[in-house]
């Protein structure tokens, strides 16, 4: 390999904040031949390329079963996630590339119908005794046991830590990395099946997966405001003044706020912070997101719906398993790919659960409606 090309690809290390993560510091579970990628760059591709990474496109970020194509899917939230964490990164002399291939892969094992669907299936998980579902674990699963035909991509530590860490439900003032080693973030990793409370405590081994959280609560908060805005579900003058007077009430206000903040109380630290001001608005801000947007994004005719889906289509794949029904969607679509380990090492449940995790919403639908005849209809 030309040595100017590896030099060009590795030049931005040299301006590295020192609390960065450096790419030499990356590691993974399997060593691999180099390429003129370096590490973290090369996890990027993995994850843009993987088929979890491509069904994005039709996950539902707030809203679902709505026909306006302007508002977000899932897809949309990680592109915003990633272009606003590195704004931050690089203002910072952050590492770039770990950002962003935290960013774009840290919402891979969301269900169909957002966190009202994650909740189905958590339900689902417990009552087949398969421990406590959340999106940001199976996100780290989808990498390491199911992408590649159940093989899984070898992605590094610090990618999968960023991903697994990024919970933008819980608001912090100040994030500081906690390091770690890989036996340590697999005991996090493996608790988090059976400690409903591991989740809550979880904090990143880099100060650039703290970015990625922060920033994950930035990219949704002020964007699902315009969504609402434009389905009619709330009006600009239903956010409380205090709120507007401090951060704006438009998405480009919001961010630009949110940002110019995080990066003067952080910059040349250990550590991410936001002012006291900036902070008591954002936890505000949340709750009135929670109470005004989020509780009404599903009616419960709609959240009962869901739950026929998911329970319906449950039952249905978890029984053509135990049948070894091979024309069932759940071979055709999913377990005929994956490999002999990925069949022999887990539950019927486990993988009825991976399977509908990565479903997309109207993948879902379609397939309840095959098992009903018709979308709505009593099974």
């Amino acid at each position: 390999m030309n040595k100017k090309i590896i030099e060009n690809m590795k030049k931005h290390n040299k301006d590295l904040s020192v609390y960065a993560c450096k790419d030499e510091a990356a590691f993974r579970l399997k060593k691999e031949s180099n390429d003129m990628r370096t590490p973290f760059f090369r996890d990027i591709d993995r994850i843009i390329y993987s088929l979890s990474y491509t069904r994005y496109i039709d996950k539902t970020q707030v809203f679902s079963l709505n026909e306006n194509d302007n508002i977000s899917k899932r897809m949309t939230h990680v592109q915003m996630v990633s272009k606003i964490a590195r704004t931050i990164g690089r203002a910072l002399g952050l590492n770039e590339d770990l950002i962003e291939a935290c960013a774009l892969g840290h919402d891979l094992g969301h269900v169909p119908f957002g966190h009202t669907g994650e909740a189905i299936l958590n339900d689902l998980s417990l009552a087949y005794n398969e421990g406590y579902f959340n999106h940001n674990i199976q996100s780290v699963r989808i990498l390491r046991y199911l992408e590649n035909n159940g093989q899984g991509t070898n992605i590094t530590l610090q990618v999968l830590d960023g991903i697994m860490c990024h919970n933008g439900e819980l608001e912090l003032q100040r994030y500081e990395p906690v390091n770690k080693t890989f036996e340590q973030f697999d005991e996090e990793y493996q608790k988090s099946y059976i400690d409903k409370t591991v989740i809550k405590k979880l904090k990143p081994m880099t100060l650039e997966g703290c970015v990625v959280r922060i920033c994950d609560i930035i990219a949704y908060i002020g964007r699902d405001i315009e969504d609402a805005i434009r389905l009619g579900v709330i009006k600009v003058e239903d956010i409380p003044e205090d709120i507007r007077s401090v951060v704006g009430t438009t998405n480009r206000e919001i961010i630009n706020t949110f940002i110019l903040d995080v990066v003067s109380n952080s910059i040349d630290k250990p550590y991410l912070k936001m002012s006291d001001n900036l902070f008591k608005t954002l936890v505000k801000l949340k709750k009135f997101n929670y109470e005004n947007i989020y509780a009404k994004a599903n009616s419960k005719e709609d959240i009962e719906l869901y739950k026929r889906m998911f329970n319906k289509v449950f039952v249905s794949s978890l029984e053509d398993l135990d049948m070894k029904n091979v024309n069932s969607n759940i071979y055709k679509v999913f377990l005929n790919d994956k490999s002999l380990e990925y069949r022999n090492s887990n539950t019927h449940a486990r993988m009825v659960i991976d399977y509908i995790a990565g479903m997309t919403d109207d993948y879902l639908i379609r397939q309840y409606n095959e098992l009903v005849g018709g979308l709505g209809e009593e099974e």
